[in-house]
């Protein structure tokens, strides 16, 4: 191969310049090489063009390319000064190191990209997936190793959404990457006879008393995206993304909402008493269904049902605070319906407390005003006076109120025999923080984490045989006749009816770092630290496990009806027990709930 050099060019400044001689001896094939690349350079005036069109005639010899280009430089840049001709001998050697790098990118496209997927929880795994294989591979993959089930979605480390079609490559996912899996876990609702589960992708699973609305399949269609389900004590109600409403289960119990379902758009929230429900909507007005009786029917007010803020309930009742601090009341008169003896004191309300059969409001100023049923909390002319700096107010089931005053003190009145009357220990009733009750018995927690109880003593009113292990109480649950408090220790203490829970002995030594307990009308369910459950109380509606108590692992959340339990797992799937006629047996829906 000839190796002549060019002749250089004489600047524009020097006049004409002298024409370029090529050796005659070059290789035909580089010749023509030569010639594209001085033809493409002409053309582009771009240096790594020559260098293109030199390997694209050459195949994969660079070598040989680089030397052709290098002895025939001045055929590309016949018109170039100097400078541009040596730009164009570096720039050989640059693509030359660009194609070397798009080679090696190329190669890498097969290799798997490694990520760190975590939850919130703070637990976290390695997962690959080729470039080319989906983000939702990817996720399905860290579902598996965190053992999530196949729910949730994938977050980068921004915390934005990974669309889970696209590929790895175009996601932009690097090796090494941190990766957040948001688990959307499902939701359970209950009322007395059934549940509803609101899974992942917004539809509904549901089981228990058909009548009760445990059968949704008339309505299955149209449950879809749902946000949140409310109950009356035999029908459900959900709440759709796009703010309409379906319901279902007992018609005269408020799962027939067809009379208002035109109605029934853009609703931002539900309350329900025990036949009827009330639906808040988002211009501030209310629509009502169910039994008329307990404020199915509300047209007597619905011209006062404007800039509703919030609705309370008795079991036959409405009370809905609107955005001046008014209220208006409706439905069953005796439990709380009809607020006309106090309506003018209802002035400022900040909120509103309910037992059964009465309504307590706090107002602003820190004072309390009653109406409803006298005998159930209705009347507190009696304790009117000390109902002042009221933080905080606590009912029980049949009919006793208790406050919490802002000095830690405590005022009752209602039904004495249900809590009304703590005159008893009024005296160790100072620096309480909480107040949870029975249905006819309270107890308090201390800042001292002492426990002070009254009201039916057989009920739980009375502690005195555990008094002394009630200490560093944390939190309390109740049945409807028994208590059962965490202390800080992760150990449980019970009192209260014995047949529906208030006696733990058999379970108590299994009760160790309990993290949360639930509770049934008549049995208690304990979470413990390790994801097991414990159970006690009437074995009939939820107090004995045994028959489910294998797959009670990595257990998450328990919700219970008024005799059964459903309990959620890390999985995503959900294990029942208790009373079969209440959702203690979710059988026939076990495979959609996973």
């Amino acid at each position: 191969m000839c190796t002549g050099s060019a002749a250089a060019p004489v600047s524009s400044k020097a006049g004409k310049r002298k024409a370029f001689q090529p050796c005659d001896d070059i290789d035909p094939s580089l010749k023509l090489v030569r010639s594209a690349s001085a033809n493409l350079a002409k053309q582009t005036g771009r240096p790594r063009a020559v260098a293109r069109a030199a390997l694209d005639a050459l195949g994969e010899d660079r070598d040989q390319a680089c030397r052709l280009l290098l002895s025939g430089l001045a055929l590309a840049v016949l018109d170039s000064e100097p400078c541009e001709v040596e730009l164009l001998a570096k720039g050989i050697p640059v693509w030359l190191k660009e194609q070397e790098m798009a080679s090696e990118e190329s190669q890498s496209e097969a290799v798997p990209v490694g990520v760190e997927v975590g939850l919130l929880s703070g637990k976290r795994v390695s997962v690959k997936a080729g470039p080319e294989e989906t983000v939702e591979t990817l996720k399905r993959r860290a579902q598996d190793a965190l053992e999530v089930g196949k729910q949730g979605r994938l977050l980068d480390s921004e915390g934005g959404i990974l669309d889970g079609s696209e590929s790895v490559k175009k996601a932009r996912l690097q090796e090494g990457d941190s990766l957040t899996l948001q688990v959307n876990r499902m939701v359970l609702a209950s009322n007395m006879k059934a549940f509803a589960a609101i899974r992942a992708d917004g539809s509904v699973v549901t089981w228990g008393d058909a009548d009760a609305g445990g059968d949704s399949s008339a309505i299955q269609e149209r449950l879809k995206n749902v946000q949140q389900i409310q109950a009356t004590f035999y029908a459900f109600a959900a709440i759709l993304a796009d703010g309409s409403v379906v319901t279902w289960g007992s018609a005269r119990w408020g799962g027939d909402s067809s009379c208002v379902q035109e109605q029934l758009r853009h609703v931002q929230e539900i309350q329900a008493t025990a036949a009827a429900f009330a639906a808040i909507l988002a211009d501030g007005s209310v629509v009502t269904w169910g039994d008329a009786g307990p404020g199915g029917h509300s047209a007597a007010v619905q011209e006062k049902l404007k800039n509703v803020r919030q609705i309370q309930a008795t079991i036959d009742a409405f009370a809905a605070i609107l955005t001046d601090g008014s209220v208006v009341t409706w439905g069953g008169a005796a439990v709380g319906g009809d607020s006309t003896a106090v309506q003018e004191q209802l002035q400022e309300v900040q909120e509103i407390q309910s037992s059964d059969r009465a309504f307590a409001a706090v107002l602003a100023d820190g004072s309390v005003v009653t109406w409803g049923d006298k005998r159930a909390g209705g009347d507190s002319s009696d304790v009117q006076e000390r109902l002042k700096n009221v933080k905080q107010i606590q009912s029980s089931g049949a009919g006793a109120f208790a406050a919490i005053l802002a000095d830690g003190s405590v005022v009752t009145w209602g039904n004495a025999e249900a809590g009304g009357d703590s005159s008893a220990i009024q005296e160790q009733l100072k620096t309480v923080q909480q107040i949870q009750s029975s249905d006819d018995a309270f107890a308090a927690i201390l800042v001292d984490g002492s426990v002070v109880t009254w009201g039916n003593a057989a009920n739980g009113g009375d502690s005195g045989v555990v008094q002394e292990q009630l200490k560093d109480v944390q939190e309390i649950q109740t049945t409807d006749a028994a208590f059962a408090a965490i202390l800080a220790d992760g150990s449980v203490v019970t009192w209260g009816d014995a047949a529906t829970g208030g006696d733990s002995a058999a379970v108590q030594q299994q009760l160790r770092d309990v993290q949360q307990i639930e509770a049934s009308s008549w049995a208690f369910t304990a979470v413990l630290g390790n994801g097991s459950v414990v159970t006690w109380g009437d074995p009939h509606h939820g107090g004995d496990s045994r028959g489910v108590q294998q797959r009670l692992k990595n257990v998450l959340q328990i919700q219970s009806s008024c005799h059964a339990f459903a309990a959620i797992r890390a999985d995503g799937s959900v294990v029942t027990w208790g009373d079969a006629g209440s959702g203690g047996d979710s059988y026939a829906v076990q495979d959609q709930l996973q």
